[in-house]
């Protein structure tokens, strides 16, 4: 069994409402395909023929985990070590020596808000080493780095921190994959302990509460706004700011900005490159 090559527009639309309602994310017009290939698998291992089907199985059966599926399939994306390159350079060569200048007595604290398979928030642990190396007075009382996402199978992978050649191509040197990584077997690599164990991953939606996360000196939020409706980016922008210690830095996706919320946000820019200290 898989899902019905064709969907109707009524199955689509209902399709794309129970996806915004339970993870915010919005789908675009003409992506029956994305929802076809992403799904099929669990028709098939639910023996369930059409889309309409899996809505009322996810209704009769809610404890069941199939929402959750579901939502694990349609959430899952690709994604790179140090991607754009941009944004990892800013950590270096500015945010971490202003942030090392004025160090307080509590761990420097990040927040990577989309972490998936862990790349980003092990790139940021990345730079952390190698600034250390080159700045070994710098925060004494350590850093954590707190990886979330909404996908349980990414957030398994990440916590392994190991990862097949494909993976580890996609956007990391071969000098940083010498210092900070081990072979573990033929085609695999597992991140040194030294970058792993700063490094927290924890299972959360971007539409519930941030106020058990704490707050932080720098917030990655990059690649995943774009898949929200304005009113929701809004929203989660305004939340983030609460988690920012005051002049703590937002870094956003290269295709996302940040607009009318100049009593939150101050743009900075860095040339190449724009973040946003919180006011």
């Amino acid at each position: 069994m898989s899902v019905t090559k064709t969907l109707s527009p009524q199955e689509f639309e209902a399709f794309r409402n129970f996806l915004q309602e339970a993870c915010g994310i919005l789908l675009g017009d003409n992506k029956q395909y994305l929802v076809t290939s992403r799904l099929n698998k669990i028709m098939a291992q639910q023996n369930l023929a059409s889309l309409t089907d899996l809505m009322r199985a996810m209704q009769r059966n809610p404890r069941s985990g199939l929402k959750e599926a579901v939502v694990d399939a349609m959430t899952t994306n690709e994604t790179l070590w140090f991607r754009d390159v941009h944004p990892f350079n800013i950590l270096e060569q500015k945010v971490l020596p202003e942030l090392a200048a004025n160090q307080s007595r509590e761990p420097l604290k990040i927040w990577s808000a989309a972490a998936s398979t862990g790349q980003e928030p092990y790139s940021i642990s990345m730079v952390l080493e190698e600034f250390k190396k080159k700045n070994p007075s710098a925060f004494r009382m350590g850093e954590k780095i707190l990886g979330t996402d909404i996908s349980a199978s990414a957030l398994s992978k990440a916590r392994s921190g190991t990862y097949e050649m494909l993976a580890i191509g996609r956007g990391l040197s071969q000098e940083r994959l010498t210092k900070h990584f081990t072979q573990t077997g033929e085609g695999r690599w597992k991140v040194n302990p030294n970058i792993q164990r700063r490094v927290e991953f924890r299972m959360m939606n971007l539409l519930h509460s941030y106020t058990m996360l704490g707050r932080f000196d720098v917030v990655f939020c990059r690649n995943v706004l774009i898949y929200f409706s304005a009113d929701l980016k809004k929203d989660i922008l305004k939340r983030i700011h609460a988690t920012l210690k005051p002049g703590g830095y937002l870094f956003l996706g290269a295709s996302e900005a940040l607009s009318n919320m100049p009593d939150k946000y101050e743009m900075v820019q860095c040339r190449p490159g724009i973040i946003y200290r919180a006011k």
